[in-house]
């Protein structure tokens, strides 16, 4: 090993001095054949300069520039070895190319429709775009994207919502009926039950998953094959902390009528009256309830429902939805080969949240429709109004 002079180690800088731990911690992280390439690298820079290696030995020993030999050896002087080892994030700065009106019209191109024969905008045909319209003479796609990035409008965010029309007397009935609903407060006799229902695809792996062992993470094929499709009814006790997950193999009238059935002779048999809010659908008609039943049993069953059905555009004002949203993150996350697994599951869901007490916190009233969906009300303007008031009736 070639050392060097004492006069050539004063001229440096930043001299490198590892105390015993911190030799035997790099020597030790260099043999064990696990870390990264430039770690290991990185860890003999710090040995080799602390053993007297010139920088320029070091480099040619470890194909390791030697300006990069000289920041190693500043940022252990200043930040130790932890400073050296610990790869950094370097952010590049772009320089800014486009003026204020340019950006603005980068920004536009990006909110309109993309050109036919494009479903989309992608970075190099909205950089092709600007030069074809003689925005700018020439310009990158990652100056696009630094444009892009830094600006507050993020026209490839999209958001799936229900839209409700505008000033719908329609829609504010069934709103305000069912926000009344929930208001009401809690009557064993009169149980509050949100019902709804979903589609579950059902899946199954055509390889064995290799399970998880040490040194190793599990891994899954990527092919998947269709087994079909199945249904989720949901039951909803909001008021009593409960809910029933029915799995079925389609979604029809029948279906829906049965699930009636159960409501009021099987889950709430000594209820007056079950108060039931769910979507209005096709699927969901009392009538149904004839087609399947005999007329006495059907007028039971009726007898002992209260219907409240959510506007259309409106079913996120159907509390069941909020319980498919969770069982769809803590339970439907993945692959579900078949029905009886998928009944499997929900079950142990089912039993798990149940035994929990969880339930709804409501807090969306009638008051704050009104002020936060003024815009969903008709407006009446009294003074053009040809509604006059009736006079008193003379004697």
């Amino acid at each position: 090993m070639i050392c060097l002079s004492e006069e050539a180690e004063m001229t440096k800088k930043y001299v490198v001095k590892l105390n015993k731990a911190e030799q035997e911690m790099l020597k030790s992280l260099t043999t064990t054949g696990t870390q990264r390439v430039r770690k290991i690298a990185y860890a003999n820079v710090l040995l080799n300069a602390h053993a007297g290696w010139l920088d320029q030995q070091i480099s040619e020993a470890l194909r390791v520039s030697v300006p990069t030999i000289e920041r190693l050896r500043q940022r252990f002087v200043e930040e130790g070895i932890e400073g050296v080892l610990t790869p950094r994030r370097v952010t590049r700065k772009y320089q800014h190319l486009l003026d204020g009106a340019q950006e603005a019209h980068l920004i536009a191109l990006a909110c309109g429709r993309a050109p036919a024969g494009h479903r989309r905008w992608s970075l190099r045909l909205l950089a092709n775009e600007m030069v074809k319209l003689e925005y700018v003479d020439e310009i990158s796609h990652e100056t696009v994207r630094n444009v892009m990035d830094g600006n507050e409008l993020k026209p490839w965010l999209k958001e799936e919502w229900c839209i409700p029309p505008e000033q719908n007397a329609e829609f504010v009935y069934h709103m305000e009926d069912v926000l009344d609903v929930y208001q009401r407060p809690f009557d064993p006799n009169r149980p509050l039950v949100c019902f709804d229902e979903t589609p579950v695809q059902l899946i199954s792996e055509t390889r064995q998953t290799i399970l998880m062992q040490p040194g190793q993470l599990e891994r899954y094929d990527y092919e998947y094959c269709r087994q079909g499709s199945a249904n989720l009814f949901i039951f909803f006790a909001p008021l009593q902390n409960w809910r029933h997950v029915k799995v079925t193999e389609h979604r029809t009238k029948k279906d829906w009528a049965w699930c009636m059935h159960d409501l009021v002779f099987k889950y709430f048999p000594n209820a007056e009256r079950c108060v039931l809010v769910e979507d209005n659908l096709n699927t969901h008609s009392p009538a149904a309830l004839y087609e399947v039943f005999e007329p006495a049993k059907a007028k039971s069953i009726l007898d002992h429902l209260e219907f409240h059905f959510t506007p259309k555009h409106g079913s996120w004002l159907d509390m069941a939805e909020i319980e498919f949203s969770v069982l769809g993150r803590q339970c439907l996350h993945g692959y579900i080969p078949d029905i009886d697994t998928l009944a499997r599951e929900t079950l142990a869901w089912e039993n798990e949240r149940n035994g929990k007490g969880a339930t709804v916190d409501w807090r969306f009233t009638t008051a704050d429709a009104r002020i936060r969906l003024k815009r969903l009300y008709p407006i009446i303007n009294i003074k053009n109004s040809n509604v006059k008031e009736s006079s008193p009736i003379k004697a």
